[in-house]
C-alpha cells in the first residue's frame, strides 16, 4: 500500500510540476515582441522594397518625359538642321536619360504640320535606336494643337525599364512619352530639304 501511495505523491507532485511549468510558459510575455516581429518583417520588407521599386520607375518615367522635351526643344531653336546636328540632338536623350542606360532607347524627333482643318501630317522625321514616322503619316495631335496651318516638332521617347526587384511579375516595361514644341525662329524646321 506504501508503494501505491508514493506512486501517486509522485503522479500528484509531477502534475502539479507541469502544471507550474505550463502556468510559467502560458504568463512570460518576454518572447511576444520577437514573434510579432518575425510576422510583421516579410510585409515590411516587401513594402520597403515595392517603394524602392516605384521611386526607381518614376524616376526612369520622368527622366524619359525630360529627354523627349529636350530633344523637341533643342529641335525647336533651328531654322535648319543637317544630319550630323540632328544626330547631335538625338544623342542628346541619352545625356538627359543618366544615370539610367540607354543603349536600347529609341528616340524620334518629327516636324508635324497641320492643313486648314487643323489634321496633322509627318514633314520630316529623324530617330535614333528605332524608325522614324513615313513622311506623309497623318497624326492625331491633341485638341488644344488641332490649329489650323502651323508646325510642330514632336519628340519621342521609347524607353524599355526593366524593374530590378519586380522583373519576374512585370517583365520589360514600355515607357512611353512625347512632348509638342512649336518652332522658335521661323515657322517651318527644314530638315533634308523638308519645312
Amino acid at each position: 500500500m506504501s508503494s501505491s501511495i508514493a506512486l501517486a505523491r509522485r503522479h500528484r507532485r509531477l502534475g502539479h510540476a507541469i502544471r507550474r511549468a505550463v502556468g510559467r510558459f502560458v504568463g512570460d510575455r518576454r518572447g511576444i515582441s520577437a514573434v510579432e516581429f518575425a510576422i510583421v518583417l516579410p510585409f515590411m520588407a516587401a513594402l520597403y522594397a515595392g517603394s524602392i521599386e516605384f521611386g526607381e520607375g518614376l524616376s526612369t518615367e520622368y527622366k524619359a518625359t525630360l529627354a523627349a522635351r529636350t530633344v523637341a526643344d533643342i529641335a525647336s531653336q533651328y531654322v535648319s538642321i543637317d544630319a550630323p546636328t540632328m544626330t547631335s540632338i538625338l544623342g542628346a536623350a541619352s545625356t538627359v536619360m543618366a544615370p539610367y542606360p540607354a543603349n536600347n532607347m529609341t528616340v524620334v524627333v518629327s516636324e508635324v504640320t497641320t492643313d486648314a482643318n487643323g489634321h496633322g501630317t509627318i514633314t520630316w522625321s529623324a530617330a535614333q535606336n528605332g524608325n522614324a514616322h513615313p513622311v506623309g503619316q497623318a497624326v492625331t495631335l491633341p485638341a488644344d494643337l488641332q490649329i489650323p496651318s502651323i508646325s510642330l516638332l514632336w519628340g519621342e521617347v521609347t524607353y524599355p525599364y526593366t524593374p530590378s526587384l519586380g522583373y519576374i511579375a512585370t517583365g520589360t516595361l514600355s515607357l512611353y512619352e512625347s512632348e509638342y514644341f512649336y518652332p522658335r525662329l521661323s515657322s517651318c524646321v527644314s530638315f533634308g530639304g523638308a519645312c
